[in-house]
């Protein structure tokens, strides 16, 4: 199946879609030994590409995954200034272009999408798409149902009026594994830096789920602020129709060609 030039180029690595093009309208690619335009089209396996007389080879197709992320770990491929970053417990030197679908906050754990293709993450991200996130999250003190009446129609922040979420306190058997998960996670964030204190007892707690529709910034944890409920710690359970199950926490798996076409559903 031929692909256009930049693409392919893009996905051997050797440089993003945008830069490729500018290899290409330099005249310092060439096909089957001519030089090539932005129209160009390959057939990975079949046509030699060339850039600078150098054979360029390794094409592969589009690939998303899921990361368990760990708390202390900055959603970014790169930073000089952070300690750890989720490209550490990806495999972006095996899979080139791989980054991240929206972000988690620092101290924030769960489920994290990476994607070779661009148009798969835009889309996810597209308000009015408005693909469902769940979120559990430790909040300071006792909550009560009423109090979360605004969440569910929708509260103003400093940018604007959120969609309707679904909000509701956890409770029970659902209530101790959450707060179990907690107690790991803010173990294992004094290993790697920024974490959430949740230092109050558990009568002074209480453990909320919320599903966005939207991906405002640190929306979560202002939308709880805004009902006078701050956030201690945070956790992502699912994204769209993908849930973590059984992933362990800093692991990650490719996801299946029926997941992908799943989160392909999603969209207007």
């Amino acid at each position: 199946m031929e692909v256009r030039l930049q693409k392919y180029l893009a996905r051997c690595g050797v440089a993003s879609r945008r830069a490729s093009e500018d290899l290409i309208r330099a005249g310092r690619v060439r096909v089957n030994g001519l030089v090539a335009d932005l129209g160009s089209k390959v057939e990975p396996g079949v046509d030699e590409v060339t850039v600078d007389g150098k054979r360029i080879e390794g094409f592969f197709e589009h690939v998303t995954l899921m990361l368990h992320k760990p708390a202390g770990y900055v959603t970014s491929m790169k930073d000089e200034h952070a300690n750890h970053l989720v490209s550490e417990l990806v495999p972006e030197k095996e899979y080139p272009g791989l980054y991240p679908i929206g972000r988690l906050d620092q101290d924030t754990t769960g489920l994290l999408l990476f994607s070779t293709d661009g148009e798969l993450g835009h889309a996810l991200l597209r308000p009015k798409n408005h693909v469902p996130k769940t979120y559990i999250a430790l909040v300071d003190g006792q909550i009560s149902d009423s109090e979360l009446t605004p969440l569910r129609t929708g509260i103003l922040l400093d940018d604007g009026m959120t969609l309707p979420a679904e909000a509701k306190i956890v409770r029970g058997v659902e209530e101790q594994k959450a707060r179990k998960l907690f107690e790991v996670s803010q173990t294992a964030s004094m290993h790697t830096g920024k974490g959430m204190a949740a230092k109050k007892g558990n009568s002074e707690q209480s453990v909320v789920c919320l599903v966005l529709h939207e991906g405002k910034k640190r929306q979560v944890k202002r939308m709880l602020s805004a009902i006078g409920h701050p956030v201690l710690a945070l956790h992502r359970e699912s994204f769209g129709c993908l849930t973590l199950g059984s992933l362990p926490r800093g692991s990650w798996r490719l996801l299946s060609d029926q997941e992908v076409a799943l989160l392909w559903s999603y969209m207007q």
